[in-house]
């Protein structure tokens, strides 16, 4: 337990935690008021969809040389800079469509943005391992994610309102201006100063650039726990990725509920997310590593069964709200536990290998979700799913997730 103050009462932490909950309600604005505006100029789905692909590619590309920026540069310096930019890129859409629309730009603007984002999400989880003590990271962790869901529920019902009343350029523009805040955000907090390079760091970059970007993925490999954890949570992203549409298919076919009932169903799931991010610090101190994770994934299981033999919105709306606060609580016992072994000048690298490897298999897998529940059902493929997620669980007990503190033999070994 540590001594130090209370994250209350922690200034760095507070103004991070503050302004990088202001940015994410503005991301929201993005999501709402970047598809209107391509509706509203073209009228085509098809062309959202495109651009959307285009953006996803680029953030995926821009994961892979991320994780170097970060463990080479000041992590500080470039978290600004990524809002800086974002600013400036959001902040021309409202200008230029002031002289008409410009789909072109989105184009531009939209791939970019997601670059960017990406090498700043990355840098971020640095830079809660330097804002707060080790023992206080799954609880820094929990907090920036449970403000970071309420945002995102809050966040896009503002973000209509704004659209409706002065037209998604405004909703554009604040969400520009939110990036600003997180830059001011950054600006005035100071992240504890990075070790200076060792021998073997320096070695590391002298044997080229290809041997310093699969450094990450080496150390994934080499330590016991990470290993097991990254095989094992890729499983379970093959089997959930698609669960969200799976969710909304089995409101509106299987149970015939309206759109309004189905948004009463997400915002619920959203208030697990909300609970599992308060309740994973507290759930990991008493309860430790092992049995938090394993714990979380089994429950999840558990819920994706009791969800797909669901009659009604209110078990609906419960058995996915307990599911996402697992899966919270399970995603930040593990970001904290790598956060928490992970050399500092690896960090970066190996955030971006553990999220490359980690969601490597969860396009095929919501595809093989949906396309399951609309041949067999989605009791049948909910069923499955949910066995398949305790036997994961089962097979965490047989592998060093099942520690209580894998941290402290990390440390040792």
């Amino acid at each position: 337990m540590s001594e130090g103050p209370s994250l209350w009462r922690d200034r760095n932490f507070t103004v991070f935690w503050a302004s990088q909950t202001l940015s994410v309600a503005g991301d929201s604005f993005a999501l709402i008021a970047v598809p209107l505006l391509v509706l509203h100029v073209t009228g085509s789905v098809a062309q959202m969809g495109l651009l959307t692909g285009v953006a996803s590619a680029a953030s995926v590309v821009a994961g892979i040389f991320a994780g170097v920026l970060v463990d080479r540069l000041d992590r500080r310096r470039l978290l600004i800079w990524c809002d800086v930019a974002r600013m400036a890129l959001y902040g021309v859409v409202p200008v230029a469509w002031a002289f008409g629309p410009k789909i072109w730009l989105l184009y531009v603007v939209l791939p970019l943005s997601e670059a960017i984002g990406m090498v700043f999400q990355v840098a971020y989880v640095t830079a809660v391992r330097g804002l707060v003590d080790a023992d206080r990271i799954t609880e820094a962790n929990g907090r920036l994610s449970a403000t970071a869901a309420a945002a995102g529920i809050g966040g896009p019902l503002l973000a209509g309102v704004v659209a409706g009343w002065f037209g998604p350029t405004a909703a554009i523009a604040i969400n520009a201006a939110s990036f600003g805040v997180s830059a001011l955000g950054v600006l005035l907090i100071r992240l504890r100063r990075q070790p200076a390079p060792s021998a073997e760091e320096a070695d590391e970059a002298a044997r080229g650039p290809w041997h310093e970007l699969l450094a990450g993925a080496r150390f994934l490999w080499r330590q016991p726990v990470l290993r097991a954890l990254t095989i094992l949570l890729s499983f379970f992203i093959f089997l959930t990725l698609g669960l969200t549409d799976v969710l909304i298919y089995h409101l509106k076919h299987d149970l015939g509920q309206s759109d309004g009932a189905v948004g009463v169903v997400l915002a619920a799931a959203g208030l697990g997310t909300v609970a599992g991010s308060l309740l994973v610090g507290p759930v990991r101190r008493r309860m430790g590593f092992g049995a938090s994770w394993i714990g979380a994934i089994a429950v999840a299981g558990l819920a994706i069964m009791g969800l797909g033999v669901s009659t009604g919105v209110p078990v609906a709306g419960v058995t996915a709200a307990a599911y996402l606060a697992c899966v919270s609580v399970a995603g930040i016992c593990s970001m904290s536990l790598r956060q928490q072994v992970t050399p500092d000048h690896l960090l970066g690298r190996v955030t971006s290998a553990f999220w490359m490897t980690h969601y490597a298999l969860g396009p095929a897998g919501a595809a093989v979700l949906t396309w399951g529940a609309q041949h067999h059902g989605v009791e049948v493929v909910c069923l499955l799913a949910g066995a398949a997620c305790l036997l994961i669980a089962v097979a965490a007990f047989f592998t060093p997730i099942r520690q209580q503190n894998p941290e402290l033999s990390a440390a040792t070994g």
